[in-house]
């Protein structure tokens, strides 16, 4: 659902960059104010998954392939403010390092899948979760009803931006749109639930806000494990991801706009997933991939890192604002 240079216009682009910013301006005081500064290696970790999970496209019809969108599995683990980070870091570094999404495009690939995505989703998610009770099969259906949702509204915004730029008709586009994001739906929402199943059963306590005994190392740990998870997604199935066109492309092709695409406007090191010297195979997909994963581990790790502090901070910053209300 990358929306590439040339399909949107100016005045498009420019509104889904301010409410990108806006969005994820908020999400960051959220981070800084309310995330515990123990959990701040599993930030690192969902973009790490995010970014290699992204990578491994699914056939699902009529020569249209999806992939995990990641933004409500974020969401669940860590809370909506985190998940909106999680998603930018990954979307940035797609844009710049990977051509994956137009620089001109970035505000509504932002607007998306790193807003509409997790905030909507986890809404969802919160909501069923209330009528479904808290057992580990409502916590399941909830999350996957959710990341369902949250692929069919990013999928809704991508239209009315199409919509907008006088790209294509608003009903045409809308239909398309949705259509076929209601079929990749529903393999985001399996993919969903059975990792949180996963997580249920390997490491419960991830799911609930841990108490002040479950420190920084423990969850550091889980990271550099999950890290290497990710890794070994990269190594072992990204190489044998489906080639078919997504849900986007898709449409493009179908309605005839996908001649509108701009080539990228700045050079990307791993455009395509090639790397110089290299040449074709899987060896390039799975540098490139391994090199991103590990760089969006970074990116959101440092940046969670910089807006956190620690917990000696934070318990003396307690301590002072209790002592100045005394």
């Amino acid at each position: 659902m990358h929306i590439p240079d040339g399909f949107l216009d100016a005045k498009t682009a420019l509104a889904a960059g301010v409410l990108s910013a806006a969005g994820l301006a908020v999400a960051l005081r959220r981070v800084r104010r309310t995330f515990p500064p123990r959990r701040v290696p599993l930030i690192g970790l969902a973009a790490a998954f995010v970014f290699a999970a992204q990578m491994l496209n699914f056939p699902v019809v009529g020569g249209t392939s999806g992939h995990l969108i990641g933004a409500v599995l974020a969401a669940v683990l860590l809370g909506a403010g985190a998940a909106v980070l999680v998603m930018s870091s990954v979307l940035i570094l797609q844009c710049f390092m990977f051509a994956d999404g137009g620089l001109t495009a970035l505000g509504a690939n932002l607007f998306n899948m790193a807003l509409v995505a997790p905030v909507a989703g986890y809404g969802v998610y919160r909501l069923v979760r209330r009528l479904a009770g808290h057992s580990l099969r409502g916590r399941l259906l909830a999350a996957g009803f959710a990341a369902w949702c949250s692929t069919v509204a990013a999928a809704v915004a991508c239209a009315g931006q199409l919509a907008l730029s006088g790209t294509v008709a608003w009903r045409v586009a809308l239909l398309a749109m949705a259509g076929v994001h209601m079929l990749i739906g529903v393999g985001e929402a399996l993919i969903t639930a059975l990792v949180v199943a996963a997580v249920a059963r390997a490491r419960p306590e991830l799911l609930h806000e841990p108490d002040r005994s479950d420190g920084w190392r423990r969850h550091a740990d889980v990271a550099v494990y999950g890290l290497v998870v990710a890794l070994g997604l990269v190594v072992f199935v990204a190489p044998f991801a489906s080639p078919w066109p997504d849900g986007l492309q898709r449409v493009a092709a179908s309605l005839g706009f996908a001649p509108r695409a701009a080539p990228p406007l700045l050079p990307s090191p791993f455009a395509r997933s090639l790397v110089p010297g290299l040449g074709a195979g899987a060896a390039p997909t799975v540098v490139a991939g391994c090199a991103g994963t590990a760089i969006a581990f970074g990116i959101a790790y440092l940046t969670a890192r910089l807006l956190t502090p620690g917990e000696g901070a934070g318990a003396r910053r307690a301590a002072g604002g209790d002592a100045t209300r005394a």
